[in-house]
């Protein structure tokens, strides 16, 4: 039961770091935007715990986040923005890591899809370099 708590966090850590790349703010902001300490938001994103529900109602009126999303990963992470888009670049990404063996935690691979649906979203292109220097970034 417990590992199905992870997973739980860790994936809904993925999508508020997603959420909150595509906002532009930094955790700290975010916290702050949201009432919460910086130090709780930093444990949310990185799956280690759920994040409060105030504080996800508060996230999704003040940033127009679909909270359905940030929880379960269903419909998407603003009315109108490409679902299918977004689970196609994660799957292309989970496949990529797992063809290379490359492990990384939730909150980095959050990070590389965000910057890849961001792309997809301004109409640019991303080329398989993009992706390797993503994941070299994030290794770091």
């Amino acid at each position: 039961m417990a590992q199905k708590h992870a997973d739980l966090f860790a994936a809904m850590g993925a999508r508020l770091t997603i959420a909150r790349s595509e906002v532009g703010i930094s955790q700290a902001a975010m916290a702050e935007a949201i009432g919460v300490s910086p130090r709780a938001y930093h444990s949310y994103e990185k799956g280690q715990r759920g994040i409060p529900v105030e504080a996800l109602i508060t996230m999704g009126k003040r940033f127009e986040v679909d909270v359905p999303w940030l929880l379960l990963g269903t419909n998407a992470i603003r009315a109108g923005h490409d679902f299918n888009a977004l689970k196609e670049i994660e799957s292309s990404l989970d496949q990529h890591l797992n063809a290379e063996g490359i492990k990384i935690k939730s909150e980095k691979r959050g990070a590389i899809v965000a910057r890849w649906y961001e792309s997809h979203v301004k109409g640019r292109e991303v080329t398989d370099d993009d992706v390797h220097t993503w994941i070299e970034l994030v290794r770091e």
